[in-house]
């Protein structure tokens, strides 16, 4: 009983319950409540946790939440554009804090936010969880571990379905998602600093909104989401990555691939293949390494069993004293980055960034 912790989750539309399903098999997590002003959301929530035995009291306000429950832990998953003012207020009651990606949609908030994690005691971790895939963890483990020598050229494709409906379709808008390079692609941007250890200085990027949401009207006004995008980032260390996002491809036989490749050869992983192929240059033939990951995690989420192992590994790091492994800042530069190709969309040029000097560090 030394690791048990209580759990209350703030925002419990599509990603909250999918954290509920999950904390559900997280062996010491106890989810206590959840928060959230929609009553459908909430409708979902309690029928969600008389299927997975979770016995959880439901609010529609934060504060009433966090000053009645006294939760160690708070899962923030509420729509991008609340996730500043929610943050603060969880903040004030100095609890752990997983605050679901994007961090905020505006650089200066987070910014902000990264002083005051810099002084804020209990755990903060960001919610990029692409990096707790299993096949893709084992992929980085592999790349980091120089079978393909120094990285040279990295490729990440996500061709998927369009933005599913959420509550009071907040997220047909990019001022309130920060934009779909911000709002989905922070998670490949995160994977990109994650995988190459190192910072972007240059990023050039090509998209647009072609096909999807363009018959839709909300108050008269037209979705302006992008669903498609080329985005092409240059590392300090001289390696060149690139995003290749596709947003009406739901035909696809994998929704995500990655190539890592450098002196000694290829390396790559499939989602939902689950596998990470090493292609040498001597052309001995091309090797494959199945990655599994349990059916209980595939089958609570949309993740591949992220969120189940961001889970874990955020509730070793509470109980065990432990850091966060994805910072404040991390989520800081995943913003900085979708920032700089939507601008690089918007003015046709390439957007410099400098973090040599940076004072977040």
């Amino acid at each position: 009983m030394a690791d048990f912790r209580r759990y209350a989750i703030v925002g419990c539309g599509m990603m909250g319950r999918e954290h509920m399903q999950n904390l559900a098999l997280v062996d010491g997590a106890k989810l206590v409540a959840i928060a959230d002003p929609d009553a459908q959301s909430i409708a979902a929530s309690t029928s969600l946790a008389q299927q997975t035995g979770q016995d959880i009291r439901c609010f529609g306000d934060t504060a009433e939440m966090l000053t009645q429950e006294k939760p160690d832990a708070v899962i923030i998953a509420s729509p991008n554009h609340t996730h500043f003012d929610v943050v603060q207020e969880v903040m004030s009651h100095e609890v752990a804090i997983l605050l679901e990606k994007p961090m905020c949609t505006m650089i200066e908030d987070a910014q902000q936010l990264v002083a005051l994690e810099q002084v804020y005691k209990p755990l903060f971790w960001v919610g990029l969880e692409y990096r707790y895939m299993p096949p893709v963890a084992r992929f980085v483990e592999r790349v980091q571990s120089h079978e393909t020598g120094a990285v040279k050229m990295l490729s990440i494709r996500e061709h998927r379905f369009p933005f599913l409906t959420k509550v009071g379709d907040w997220n047909r808008f990019s001022r309130n998602t920060g934009g779909t390079l911000v709002e989905k692609c922070c998670h490949f941007f995160d994977l990109m600093r994650h995988i190459l250890k190192d910072e972007p200085v240059r990023v050039f990027a090509s998209g647009g909104q072609d096909v999807n949401h363009l018959d839709e009207r909300y108050d008269g006004e037209t979705p302006d989401i992008l669903d498609n995008a080329y985005v092409l980032v240059d590392f300090a260390s001289g390696a060149r990555a690139i995003l290749d996002l596709c947003m009406f491809a739901e035909g696809s036989e994998q929704q995500e691939e990655i190539y890592a490749l450098g002196a000694n050869g290829k390396l790559g992983v499939k989602i939902p293949a689950a596998e990470v192929t090493w292609s040498p240059r001597d052309k001995s033939g091309v090797h494959v390494e199945q990655v599994a990951t349990p059916k209980a995690a595939l089958s609570a989420g949309d993740h591949h069993g992220a969120t189940f192992f961001q889970l874990t590994e955020f509730h070793r790091a509470l109980t065990g004293g432990l850091d966060a492994k994805v910072s404040a800042l991390d989520g800081l530069r995943s913003v900085q980055m979708g920032v700089a190709a939507h601008q690089s969309i918007e003015t046709g040029l390439p957007v410099s960034l400098d973090f040599s000097q940076s004072q977040e560090r």
